[in-house]
């Protein structure tokens, strides 16, 4: 039988992502020629929402786009996935970009213009008063305590990029998920209730007031993108745990999810319903 289906707003980014593959990324100073440039959706917030929505949860997006052309395509986008698109601003002037450079590995390099993202107006933000949050560090920190502020439900921030933030944040949040590099460079999160840590390939680790409580590995995969990864990652972790399942067992899931991602060529990948993932070794 199927878990119930989870309900969560993702507050968060929104941006437009240009994506330039090159067998190697340039060094400092360097210009290499074989690049292949693709557009596409993308943006923490959004791909973590897009993520959750496919995984199969009801999905609301708090966010906003531009007035340009990219806003329309940004929200038709979100809206093709199944999330509901009604919370998000349309603000003057450009929506947000992020230029990406994909090496032949799969690893990536990214520049985050905020623009739109920047513009969000706290005061219309609006969640449900028992609503599961999951918000990133992409957008700031005041629009991010006004949607937690709003519900008495479950939180998780995604502390991604890595950046000092409110003492609000760190008192309200329920669990905390950053990869290892950023982990090493936040110290508040050694005492922080939950935090899961992503360890790339070596899979992931469930803390609790700074003692690991939980380890998963991860499968091998062929790494085509990790852009989304950590994104898909972070939904099915917060839709397995507002779900209620065994925190272990949500977070190798989630491993399971995230390995599929790299598989997956977009910022978005095209993942299954949560329940068809079953964690390596189970």
């Amino acid at each position: 039988m199927s878990a119930p289906r989870a309900e969560l707003t993702v507050v968060g980014s929104i941006n437009v992502d240009l994506v330039a593959r090159v067998e190697r990324a340039p060094g400092r100073g360097e210009t290499v020629g074989d690049g292949v440039l693709a557009r596409q959706p993308g943006g923490k917030g959004a791909n973590q929402a897009v993520a959750a929505a496919r995984l199969g949860a009801t999905v609301r997006m708090v966010g906003a786009v531009g007035s340009d052309d990219m806003g329309a395509y940004l929200l038709d986008s979100l809206a093709t996935a199944g999330v509901d698109t009604s919370d998000v601003q349309i603000v003057d002037g450009e929506s947000g970009m992020a230029l990406i450079v994909v090496d032949g590995d799969g690893e990536n390099s990214i520049v985050v213009c905020a623009e739109a993202n920047s513009r969000i107006d706290p005061e219309r933000v609006a969640v449900p008063d028992d609503s599961a949050v999951l918000a990133q560090l992409e957008i700031a920190d005041g629009v991010i305590e006004r949607a937690i502020s709003a519900t008495s439900g479950f939180v998780a921030l995604n502390a991604a990029p890595a950046r000092p933030f409110s003492a609000a944040l760190l008192e309200r949040v329920d669990l905390f998920i950053v990869n290892e590099h950023e982990y090493e460079l936040l110290p508040e999160l050694r005492t922080a209730r939950s935090v899961a840590v992503t360890l790339g390939a070596d899979g992931a680790m469930l803390l609790r007031n700074g003692e690991v409580v939980a380890r998963c590995a991860a499968r091998r995969a062929e790494v085509v993108n990790t852009v989304g990864a950590g994104d898909a990652f972070c939904a099915a972790l917060t839709i397995g745990l507002i779900r209620g399942e065994d925190p272990r067992a949500a977070l190798a899931r989630a491993c399971e999810v995230g390995a599929a991602a790299v598989e997956d060529p977009a910022s978005q990948p095209q993942l299954r319903p949560l329940d068809e993932y079953v964690a390596a070794g189970s």
